[in-house]
């Protein structure tokens, strides 16, 4: 399989974890990320601003993911990037920020790339980071 990256991953390289689509979850995959961007050596402001596009991303699918709802997260880890997919099903009619808004903008600033999509009563948000040059 072929990441956002470009780089093929083996299941090795890729952690799932699935929560209830709650805020009180998200601690989890804060912590799932910190873990994740350490191993591959970032540097701690690259692990803050991860940090925090995770947690955006996942506030904005809780807005709109359907009651009793799990959240999945999917961490794929290669040579130097880390690619976070969560996803969420969503109440009818839902729909994600557009790339204009405040929340798109800042998923943008903190990561090297970030995507969305809607499709089947599912909502994905792709967050794409690599690693600065130089370690």
């Amino acid at each position: 399989m072929t990441q956002l990256t470009g780089q093929p991953t083996t299941n090795d390289d890729v952690v799932h974890l699935t929560v209830p689509a709650d805020g009180g979850y998200l601690g989890v995959l804060r912590t799932a990320t910190a873990g994740l961007a350490a191993r591959l050596q970032f540097a701690l402001d690259e692990i803050e601003d991860l940090r925090i596009a995770v947690d955006e991303a996942c506030a904005m699918l809780l807005a709109i993911a359907t009651r009793d709802a799990e959240l999945e997260c999917r961490f794929a880890v290669t040579e130097d990037a880390l690619t976070v997919e969560v996803t969420v099903p969503t109440v009818r009619g839902a729909t994600l920020p557009s790339e204009s808004s405040f929340a798109w903008k800042v998923l943008t600033a903190l990561t090297t790339a970030a995507a969305a999509r809607a499709a089947d009563g599912r909502a994905t948000i792709s967050l794409l980071t690599r690693r600065a040059s130089g370690y």
